[in-house]
């Protein structure tokens, strides 16, 4: 590997841009649920860094610049809520009573597991920001006194999760409701879930914009009051 590449600010870049393509790649051609591009993504750079020995700054240095996209591609999500606007307004009360359920699910499920496995107080406020978009995640998370590198981790993990068991698990429910899917996969998976909300469809993918919005705001009031429990 030239090291001359490896040093220069576009190594990261092209490493993970190129694992992704590759991941999309494997996902249309396998339509394993499991291949999801995101994930088959991460473990591609972590087995390229580990096997050439090449260490997280540098491969950061160039990758970096992605994470400058973050913020605006999840504001660009406003543009299907907006095409669906009346939608919304014909089923506010129904869109405002799924996304807070989700929270307060979210919220209560953590501070049980937190319980019952003896988490300290540093891992329980690491855990409560899991299912909203990173952006504002890591913010609500080091305001807390959370690891925040252990946040994103979760975060991703938990909108890939989401990304890969939503088909089957409205299956499994029967949930056949457009606005149904779209807050379901927004609230609780938020971008990454939102991907699969518009691969679903116009609707579901403008719920789910709403719902990563939403649901963001919400966490944000109901982690500090959440924190003081353990």
């Amino acid at each position: 590997m030239n090291n001359l590449f490896i040093n220069s600010a576009y190594f990261g870049l092209v490493l993970t841009l190129g694992t992704y393509m590759l991941g999309v790649w494997i996902k249309k051609k396998t339509g394993l649920a499991i291949m999801n591009p995101l994930l088959v993504s991460t473990a591609f750079v972590i087995a390229f860094l580990l096997i050439t020995k090449v260490d997280y700054q540098t491969y950061n240095e160039g990758a970096k610049y992605i994470s400058y996209l973050l913020t605006p591609a999840t504001v660009c999500l406003a543009v299907p809520l907006y095409k669906q606007l009346k939608l919304l307004q014909q089923n506010m009360i129904a869109v405002v009573g799924g996304i807070s359920s989700g929270v307060a699910a979210s919220a209560v499920s953590i501070f049980l597991m937190s319980r019952v496995l003896g988490l300290n107080h540093e891992h329980y406020v690491t855990l409560l920001p899991k299912s909203i978009t990173t952006a504002i995640g890591m913010g609500v998370s080091e305001e807390a006194g959370g690891v925040v590198v252990l946040t994103v981790v979760c975060i991703i993990f938990t909108g890939v999760l989401g990304n890969i068991i939503a088909e089957a698990a409205f299956k499994i429910f029967k949930i056949e409701e457009p606005i149904a899917k779209g807050l379901a996969l927004g609230t609780s998976a938020h971008a990454v879930g939102t991907a699969k909300a518009l691969e679903l469809g116009e609707v579901e993918g403008a719920m789910s914009s709403l719902a990563i919005a939403v649901s963001g705001l919400m966490t944000v009031v109901v982690v500090p009051l959440m924190a003081g429990l353990i």
